[in-house]
């Protein structure tokens, strides 16, 4: 049997390495699938964030912070009870105007694709049939 060299040492190492990366993306995707599977269209509560909420909704999260009269803010993680607390308002009113605004984003079907979006016709092949 012959020994393997330190070239093959280090390949083989970072072989593995490749492969244990791989491997944790591969099933922290897969939780996140299964996990927002489970959670679709979830009881609103005041510890759930607008994102969360338009997540389990599965709309927007403009259409529901235009709702509530916030901008949307990148990676914002409040709570909708702190959002509420800082209108001076009740959660639930809040959590009303949440689902007041999924109906309404669910009941108008999605605007058409811009030209940029749209696909090229098919090209024929040059001759007629």
């Amino acid at each position: 049997m012959r020994k393997l060299g330190w070239h093959q040492w280090v390949l083989l190492l970072l072989f593995l390495g490749a492969l244990l990366v791989t491997g944790l993306f591969g099933v922290r995707t897969v939780r996140r699938a299964i996990y927002w599977r489970n959670h679709r269209d979830e009881q609103i509560r005041p510890w759930m964030s607008v994102r969360y909420v338009a997540r389990s909704y599965r709309v927007p999260p403009q259409v529901l912070y235009e709702a509530i009269g916030q901008t949307p803010v990148p990676h914002d993680r409040r709570p909708l009870r702190e959002i509420a607390r800082e209108q001076n308002r009740p959660v639930e009113e809040l959590i009303s105007e949440l689902q007041k605004a999924i109906v309404q984003a669910r009941s108008f079907p999605p605007p058409p694709p811009s030209p940029q979006q749209q696909f090229p016709p098919p090209r024929s092949g040059g001759t007629s049939p």
